[in-house]
């Protein structure tokens, strides 16, 4: 099944052209994707959705350049991505992709602001500082630059991790399971800014289990055994909802 937001137009940021993955383990084959094909573009807000084993980790790093894929093509702003060297991965994952991690992945004996600036000083970025305090104070925590993890709450730590993305001024943020370690009313934090990211323009992939975090992206793409199954946009669900809405029930 192909995926591809049907108002779009001019060259997507993400194109997967029949990509499959496959993992040995033991004297087993593991087919974790199978023949995806898929278009993301500029400023779109997607929820990747599945059932563990469903593939989506697996296409989280194709997408972050963690990754390559077994068979077929993956174009990052046009440029085939698939076949490239651990190096040049890196180069690219240094300057197009941010990453927001469920477990935020902060260095514990450093403050906020260093752990917002460290990816710039392996792609010697210009400015550091100023970007990194930039990014805190998009997040609204200028005030805990200099506090290190441990005197941070799991959302202040989240924001930091979002703010090191932001640093990076990538042309794409991925974000696994956000709110996964987070409070409800955390997470509704969490989830207010990176709407608000998509309100200024920021192209978002967020990997989730929650229906209601999905409900916030503008479109959701649903993988089962590798596959897509399901890539639908904010308007269509809202048809899927009244069409199966009880008699004078409101659709979500």
């Amino acid at each position: 099944m192909t995926g591809e937001a049907p108002t779009r137009n001019g060259i997507p940021v993400i194109e997967l052209v029949d990509l499959s993955k496959t993992y040995r383990v033991g004297t087993e084959l593991v087919h974790a994707l199978r023949g995806v094909t898929l278009r993301i573009h500029e400023n779109e807000y997607v929820a990747i959705m599945g059932a563990s084993g469903s593939g989506k980790s697996t296409m989280l790093n194709i997408l972050g350049c963690l990754d390559v894929p077994t068979q077929g093509m993956y174009r990052l702003r046009g440029q085939d991505v698939s076949k490239l060297s651990q190096s040049r991965l890196a180069r690219i994952r240094g300057r197009q992709i941010g990453f927001v991690f469920q477990s935020f992945e902060l260095l514990p004996r450093t403050t906020a602001l260093k752990n917002v600036e460290l990816p710039l000083r392996y792609t010697r970025a210009r400015h550091r500082r100023q970007r990194a305090l930039d990014a805190l104070r998009r997040v609204n925590l200028l005030d805990r630059a200099h506090h290190r993890p441990n005197q941070l709450s799991g959302g202040q730590k989240q924001r930091v991790a979002i703010a090191r993305a932001l640093a990076q001024q990538p042309d794409i943020i991925l974000a696994d399971e956000p709110t996964g370690n987070l409070d409800s009313a955390t997470g509704e934090e969490i989830m207010t800014i990176l709407d608000g990211l998509r309100a200024e323009g920021q192209t978002l992939i967020l990997v989730t289990h929650e229906v209601e975090i999905a409900r916030r992206c503008e479109r959701s793409i649903r993988l089962r055994d590798g596959q897509i199954v399901e890539d639908m946009c904010r308007s269509e669900r809202r048809v899927d909802d009244r069409a199966g809405a009880a008699p004078g029930d409101e659709a979500a």
